[in-house]
């Protein structure tokens, strides 16, 4: 039994287990799922995998400090919820930090001045290959007129509020907000801040994580 005591460096590494063979099971516009039956630790196993397109969510702060958060109703939990501005990178060859700030017009009617990559994470990798850019997005100005109305359903009617970046991380903490992008990225940009916003990576960062989900076939391209 080989040691279980990791001495190794302490970041998340590629190492694609062989896969045996893969079933399609379902394909969708936004993402599918498959069937992997794959080689792992010299045990063959069957793993179910959600592929997903890959997402991005902008932390928006004003010069006051407040976060924006949108009220948008999510039906797969049937709840409203409290969540910064977010959208999928379902746009070929769009850059992320493009569909951010796309995304930040659209759901929002803002534009920044200054941006920068906050955090990487990955959703559920357990289960799915969601990997999520979050984007700190500073000296804001409002678009002449709003935002768009682009979207439907869900993203028709999109409430928005400015909240103390100090009151939202209470909130997290208190249970009240769950998301994951407001939890990793509000927790996160409390954690810059506290840094006087020094260790931001630039906004065209290289996205190494994405770049090996697109060459293990582990990003959906709709159909």
């Amino acid at each position: 039994m080989p040691s279980e005591i990791w001495d190794g460096p302490v970041a998340d590494s590629p190492a694609p287990a062989p896969i045996v063979s893969t079933r399609s099971d379902f394909i969708g516009h936004v993402w599918s799922v498959r069937t992997d039956i794959v080689e792992i630790n010299d045990v063959i196993v069957s793993r179910d995998i959600l592929i997903h397109p890959g997402a991005v969510v902008v932390i928006a702060v004003d010069n006051q400090d407040r976060i924006l958060l949108i009220r948008q109703y999510r039906h797969p939990i049937a709840m409203y919820v409290g969540e910064p501005p977010a959208g999928l990178l379902d746009v070929e060859g769009e850059p992320a930090h493009v569909t951010a700030a796309r995304e930040l017009a659209e759901e929002a009617g803002y534009r920044a001045d200054t941006w920068n990559v906050l955090v990487d994470f990955f959703n559920s990798p357990g289960g799915s290959s969601e990997a999520i850019r979050v984007f700190l997005a500073r000296d804001l100005t409002e678009i002449p007129g709003g935002r768009p109305y682009t979207g439907e359903a869900e993203e028709a009617f999109l409430p928005r509020t400015w909240v103390p970046l100090d009151e939202v991380v209470a909130l997290i903490l208190a249970g009240s907000l769950g998301s994951p992008s407001t939890v990793v990225g509000v927790l996160a940009a409390k954690a810059s801040h506290e840094r006087g916003w020094k260790f931001l990576r630039p906004v065209d960062a290289p996205w190494d994580v994405r770049t090996h989900l697109l060459a293990e076939g582990r990003i959906h391209s709709g159909v």
